[in-house]
């Protein structure tokens, strides 16, 4: 964080608790960090992240709303639907592997 008034600060701290609300749930995280390797399927993000239907259907629809995934059909037989990051959710890759460092370092 940068010098300034107390008031600059007190803008850069809610800017950062506004980002942590908008991705910081434990299953926005892991969709969000599995994700990362490419387009997935919804049975396979199920499998890779341990969430029940229920919980990655909402994750999915929350992260979809904040612009964050993006949701693609095929209407083929079987239907599916496949998620991915879009630029927005991409952008957060750095902050993951920041994230990542840190916790390597001090966990």
């Amino acid at each position: 964080m940068s010098a300034g008034t107390d008031a600059d600060r007190d803008g850069e701290a809610c800017a950062v608790v506004d980002s942590l609300r908008l991705v910081g749930s434990q299953w926005r995280l892991v969709v969000l960090h599995d994700l990362q390797a490419g387009e997935k399927r919804f049975n396979e993000l199920k499998r890779s992240t341990d969430a029940n239907a229920r919980t990655l259907s909402r994750v999915l629809e929350d992260l979809g709303e904040a612009g964050l995934v993006s949701r693609r059909v095929e209407d083929d037989a079987p239907v599916a639907t496949f998620y991915a990051l879009t630029e927005k959710g991409a952008a957060l890759c750095p902050v993951f592997d920041e994230i990542e460092a840190w916790a390597e370092e001090w966990l």
